[in-house]
């Protein structure tokens, strides 16, 4: 553990670069362009290496803003980026901010119907975009003042704005507690709410989450998940500029890719959801028993070994007997594995450390920036989504005789409200100003955070239980022939108050192809192995937990960005 206050360098720059108690994000750049300026900031391997260093970046992203402002674009100002990840992406984010304009990161995956709702629902006057939908936004948003391209080529390359020579207006810089961003959650139709977050909600949480995990200037982040997500923005974006780290830019979620990235990239700080973790373990577990049943049972042996020594001893036996098999899964720079955007089996977090690599997990929300816990790499616990960070006063409502209840949290990382919606925001806050987090846990005596569901998700037996569905899709995490996994409640006759529970599963498509060729026959088989699946999980259950139903489905649930089932989207097969 380093010693050392997080963001103590600040001190040298308050008074001077900044006034305050936290720099803005353009302030917070700028500071680590003057500390190092020649170090690699942005990096994208495709289609060919490209990194541009802190001081080449900073110079792009002063160039941007002068053009924005030359075309009004200034104080209170929104200016949408949407787009894949890339430094043309970063650099459109910390130009609109430089330019003292409030920046709207939208959802690449949405439909351009969604988007352009998303982009008059926050007012916004200028819009940077990606190659696929650049014509079909211009011609849908004749209200904006310039749409700008994110890709080489495009008509006002992000690269090639100028403002010539031209006076340009006084900028009004953004203060700590000036908008940064709107980030709007999931309901992308209709009236979606959007999520204001403050300069100084996200500096805060940057920092303060480093107090549970030391990061360095030669740390090198992976930009994989979308950075317009908050968990990738915070997590990764504006952690790693906070320190003078370097970000390499991923772009598909395609693990034979990944793996070369991280390799080449000599990735060190590895961020992803619960899905993609699950996929290189089982790679990795996958080669280790293709040796054989003795140097399987050897290697089982060693890591049950190499994680009570780290557990009881703080030290780590894992990086020296494992070094060969992470070389071989291309994880042999990993420093750190961070899993975030859902729950995560303890199985998987515990094997991860078993083999040396320090992996932990944390849990927030857009609404807070996000990060509210953090499991230190010196006193993790599995089953816990981490320790609650210094200055986020985070309590347990109304809790129950088990302590479970609703979370509530107060601090500076937490939202101003939601764009335009004071009734929205009047609803989520207690009457003594905590926010209401709609999850639901409990917190042990060292103030270690412990999930158990979403409360609306809560599902409620006969004998007048409460079972929490992600408790239960834990438990199907490791079963590698299974691609998505749906735990709900459904009511077995139209009278009852009470709930059954069904799981909806849909196979994997590569175990699917490795039964029969014939497509019939295969699922048929799979129908019967998911039933079998879950006969062995209820056995490890609770009595009012077990699973009375199964649908085996034929197509895909519909998946956010962050990899997450949507929950409450019916299924294409199976009933309700």
């Amino acid at each position: 553990m380093d010693n050392e206050r997080p963001g103590a360098f600040l001190d040298d720059y308050r008074g001077k670069t900044f006034k305050g108690e936290w720099p803005t994000i353009p302030e917070l750049f700028s500071i680590n362009v003057d500390r190092f300026p020649d170090r690699p900031c942005f990096t994208v391997f495709a289609p060919d290496k490209k990194t541009l260093t802190y001081k080449q970046a900073n110079d792009h992203i002063r160039k941007v803003a002068d053009y924005l402002r030359s075309i009004g674009i200034g104080k209170d100002s929104k200016v949408a980026v949407t787009g894949k990840n890339s430094p043309e992406w970063a650099i459109a984010y910390l130009a609109v901010l430089q330019a003292g304009a409030i920046v709207v990161p939208i959802d690449y995956q949405l439909t351009v119907a969604e988007a352009i709702n998303l982009i008059r629902a926050s007012d916004t006057k200028a819009l940077f975009v990606d190659e696929e939908k650049h014509k079909e936004l211009s011609a849908g948003c004749p209200q904006l003042l310039k749409v700008m391209a994110l890709y080489e080529g495009g008509p006002d390359y992000i690269y090639t704005l100028d403002a010539g020579t031209s006076a340009l207006p006084p900028l009004i810089p953004a203060q700590e507690t000036d908008l940064a961003a709107i980030l709007f959650t999931s309901g992308t139709t209709g009236n979606p709410k959007g999520v204001m977050l403050t300069h100084k909600n996200f500096v805060s949480d940057c920092f303060l989450a480093q107090g549970n995990m030391t990061i360095y200037p030669t740390d090198v982040f992976y930009a994989l998940l979308p950075i317009h997500h908050s968990y990738t923005m915070l997590a990764v974006f504006i952690e790693a500029i906070s320190v003078g780290a370097e970000i390499v830019f991923g772009k598909r979620l395609v693990v034979k890719q990944i793996m070369q990235e991280l390799k080449e990239g000599k990735v060190t700080m590895f961020l992803a959801v619960p899905i993609l973790f699950n996929k290189f373990l089982d790679g990795i577990l996958k080669g280790i028993k293709e040796k054989g049943p003795v140097v399987n049972g050897l290697m089982t042996g060693l890591m049950g070994f190499s994680g009570f020594v780290k557990k009881a001893f703080g030290l780590n036996p894992g990086r020296a007997l494992f070094k060969s098999v992470r070389e071989q899964a291309n994880l042999s720079t990993i420093r750190i594995c961070i899993s975030g955007g859902g729950p995560l089996a303890p199985e998987v977090f515990r094997k991860y450390n078993q083999l040396g690599i320090d992996f932990v997990q944390g849990y927030g929300l857009t609404e807070t920036s996000p990060i509210l816990t953090l499991n230190p790499t010196y006193h993790y616990k599995e089953t816990s989504v981490g320790k609650v960070i210094p200055q986020a006063d985070l309590k347990i409502l109304d809790p129950n005789e088990d302590g479970i209840g609703e979370i509530i949290v107060k601090g500076p990382m937490v939202m101003a409200g939601y764009y335009k919606m004071e009734e929205e925001t009047k609803a989520v806050f207690t009457s003594d100003g905590y926010f209401r987090t709609g999850d639901l846990g409990y917190l042990d005596d060292e103030n270690y955070l412990y999930l158990t569901g979403r409360a609306k998700n809560m599902i409620v037996t006969s004998g007048g239980k409460n079972v929490y569905p992600e408790e239960i899709e834990d438990k199907f995490q490791l079963y590698s022939e299974i691609e998505q996994i749906l735990v709900r409640g459904y009511y077995k006759e139209s009278s009852t108050v009470s709930e059954e529970i069904e799981a909806l599963i849909y196979p994997s498509q590569e175990w699917l192809g490795e039964l029969s060729k014939n497509k019939d026959e295969a699922f048929t088989l799979a129908e019967q192995h998911m039933h079998k699946i879950v006969e062995e999980v209820n056995q490890k259950l609770l009595p009012y937990q077990k699973i009375t139903r199964v649908i085996v489905l034929k197509e895909p649930l519909e998946m956010t960005t962050t990899q997450k089932v949507k929950r409450f989207v019916t299924p294409a097969t199976g009933e309700k």
